[in-house]
């Protein structure tokens, strides 16, 4: 499943206010390419293939973006490789959650009558009993977007091949309704 890529970038900056681990990181992120890497390889991410030489946060939005790049260069991969993985848009299930949902269940040979029943998971918080339940990452403000930093993400964003901030974000193979 993947996002708007602002609106990742948001998400991830409010995870890390929670998650002592990922914002010392974060942080160091600031100082250093090297921590940036680190960054990547703690998410299980060989760095060398998507670090930009230098590379460091410059601002907040940026381990988000990096992480959705990265993310997306692995779907993308993986489609070229032949394997028949399909991305979900988040935007698109919230906005059709029974369509999308049904979708869903009949690529993965599912009844289409959990449709219905996975439609109600939305109602519940899967992460409501621990650090980063929407009830204590929603209390963190997000992120300003200024000119100068939405240029230089726009700046990483094509050199990751990837639609622009503000751009529409649908990636090829995506279920749609």
């Amino acid at each position: 499943m993947y996002r708007d890529i602002e609106n990742v970038a948001k998400s991830v900056y409010r995870s890390t206010m929670v998650v002592p681990s990922a914002r010392m990181i974060f942080e160091a992120g600031r100082f250093s390419s090297h921590a940036m890497k680190f960054l990547l390889n703690s998410l299980r991410i060989e760095a060398a293939d998507y670090c930009i030489e230098g590379l460091r946060v410059e601002n907040d939005f940026m381990p988000g973006l990096l992480m959705v790049a990265v993310m997306t260069a692995t779907y993308r991969e993986m489609r070229r490789d032949g394997i028949d993985v399909r991305a979900v848009r988040y935007e698109d299930l919230i906005a059709r959650p029974v369509d999308m949902c049904r979708v869903i269940v009949e690529f993965s040979g599912l009844p289409v009558s959990l449709s219905e029943l996975a439609v109600k998971a939305f109602d519940v918080d899967s992460q409501r009993n621990s650090p980063i339940a929407r009830s204590i990452i929603g209390r963190f403000k997000d992120p300003q977007m200024t000119p100068q930093i939405k240029e230089r993400l726009n700046e990483l964003l094509r050199k990751f091949e990837m639609p622009l901030i503000g751009e529409p974000d649908i990636i090829e193979g995506t279920l749609t309704c």
